[in-house]
């Protein structure tokens, strides 16, 4: 941390995480008689007492509604809530605020995109580019604004070692595509994905890049102006911030293109009975009442994130990956999925018993104060290319200790109690 001393971080840059779990209220719960082990952190973290208590001091404080008070409360909501545009323009590299549209979350943000820029943009026949990697949220948005403009998607896949087979993607760049959309971070595999090549290729096609950052802004560096992409989305909820709060990173000059997605109040400048005219960017963008309580709190959550430091997060989720992968890599009854060097991807471990379904595993380790997810992860094209219905996965995050690993590690032995060593 600049400008002092980090209470976050050790002397020898390794986090101090006593201390951090110390502003995690939720970590002192038991569940099921058990000290709570948090290994969900891809579905959504947890929140520091620091987020928790901004979200309330709104309420208490200078709850208004912004940008059109006059009054001090309404004041000072517009002043708060527009600091986090800032803060997130900041923490992204952002060229400046007004390259950032709030949303609800990553999902609303790749909706925005397919259908203010793409129903906008696309014709019959031209191709958009995704990859099997990719979260639902970034694969429906894209078919169904298919179905309208006669688009035809394309499907980049992925190697056996989780990682996306580039010289398919280089193939497939012939078509000459109008978009390309990637997921910056595999929420199943967790690889990450190298986009900035992948966007200086796409561009060298003509292709525009949108890239899907849910599981990337929260764990590692992100530097939007260093990736060259046009549009970058991503959530809140699973950066320490609540939920229902996210964000859209464009390009100024596209966002100035851009038909409005929603309309009503907030987003005009001036209203006749014939037509209507739209307010700057990115107001353009925010129809109604937002999300302000959230998006305040978010602000938040990007200053615990900035405090701590992005790269000490990032590699204390690399030591707990290297740790989780070595002792699961040792259990001949366990498939893991995805790369296996931890510097090649982010937090989490998705993996198999041979013989037992994953659902049967997370309810095993939930009685053991264990969470971790089972199931498809909305991303039903990776569980196809594995041959699998389903997958557990347990993914970290700042506030994880290597007792929590082991933990879960040992845990996995009760599955073989329940099931036996060959789910029998």
């Amino acid at each position: 941390m600049a400008g002092g001393h980090n209470p976050y971080v050790r002397p020898d840059g390794s986090l101090d995480v006593a201390r951090i779990r110390q502003d995690f209220p939720i970590l002192e719960r038991r569940v099921h008689g058990r000290p709570l082990v948090y290994l969900d952190n891809a579905a959504t973290s947890q929140k520091p007492r620091q987020v928790i208590d901004a979200l309330a001091d709104y309420y208490r404080r200078y709850n208004a509604n912004i940008h059109r008070a006059i009054h001090c409360l309404g004041e000072e909501a517009t002043a708060a809530y527009e600091a986090t545009r800032e803060k997130v323009a900041r923490f992204i590299g952002a060229p400046g605020p007004e390259c950032i549209v709030f949303t609800r979350n990553t999902t609303e943000a790749i909706n925005l995109v397919a259908y203010a820029w793409g129903l906008a943009n696309l014709k019959p026949g031209d191709a958009v580019v995704l990859t099997e990697m990719e979260h639902h949220s970034n694969i429906v948005p894209w078919q169904l604004v298919a179905q309208r403009t006669g688009a035809k998607l394309h499907y980049v896949p992925f190697t056996a070692e989780g990682e996306l087979d580039l010289e398919a993607f280089e193939r497939i760049l012939r078509l000459e595509p109008r978009l390309v959309a990637v997921t910056h971070v595999s929420n199943v595999l967790g690889t990450v994905n190298p986009v900035e090549e992948i966007t200086r290729k796409a561009h060298a096609a003509g292709a525009k890049v949108l890239i899907d950052g849910a599981q990337a802004v929260p764990h590692k560096p992100v530097n939007v102006s260093r990736i060259g992409c046009d549009f970058y989305a991503f959530s809140g909820h699973k950066m320490l911030a609540p939920t229902g709060i996210g964000a859209l990173y464009a390009r100024r000059e596209l966002l100035e293109e851009m038909p409005p997605f929603l309309g009503g109040g907030s987003m005009i400048r001036r209203v006749t009975p014939e037509y209507s005219t739209w307010a700057d960017i990115p107001t353009k963008f925010e129809a109604g009442t937002p999300n302000i309580a959230d998006g305040i709190a978010f602000g938040v959550a990007v200053d615990y994130l900035q405090r701590v430091g992005m790269e000490a997060i990032q590699q204390h989720e690399q030591r707990l990956n290297a740790e989780a992968l070595r002792l699961l890599e040792g259990e001949e009854d366990i498939v893991i999925y995805g790369p296996r060097d931890p510097s090649r991807r982010c937090g989490l471990v998705s993996f198999n018993f041979k013989h037992v379904h994953p659902h049967d595993v997370a309810q095993i380790l939930d009685a053991r104060g264990i969470a971790i997810r089972a199931g498809h992860h909305c991303c039903q094209l990776i569980m196809r290319r594995l041959d699998v219905a389903a997958t557990a996965r347990a993914s970290f995050y700042l506030y994880n200790t290597i007792e929590e690993i082991h933990a879960f590690w040992k845990a996995l032995d009760e599955v073989r109690k329940v099931f036996g060593k060959h789910g029998g």
